[in-house]
């Protein structure tokens, strides 16, 4: 496994996170809004009033559920684990010999 995260990357991942949460709520609550309009506009019987709402909430938190998990499956991933820097190593001038700085 990889190392603890910086503060920065914590802090991407929060925003990230957040982001994913109010746009899932807002396309869910988008979403209910325009199938729960119906019975404003469509007059629809009062016997459908309540199913009605109940299948435009469930497609909201449907709409809501698929919004939070698009934005998270689309977050850059972490580099597994080792330096993100390549490391190089000076090879003494001589073979058989260090080199000054050892």
């Amino acid at each position: 496994m990889s190392g603890t995260r910086t503060r920065a990357e914590r802090d991407a991942v929060t925003v990230e996170i957040m982001f994913a949460l109010v746009s899932g709520v807002f396309v869910g609550a988008l979403g209910f809004g325009v199938l729960s309009s119906a019975l404003l506009w469509a007059g629809l019987p009062d016997a459908w009033s309540g199913p009605w709402l109940a299948v435009s909430g469930a497609v909201g938190g449907v709409l809501c559920g698929v919004r939070v998990v698009r934005v998270l499956r689309r977050m850059p991933r972490r580099p597994a684990a080792g330096p993100s820097v390549q490391v190089v190593r000076i090879q003494p001038s001589q073979p058989g010999r260090t080199s000054p700085d050892s």
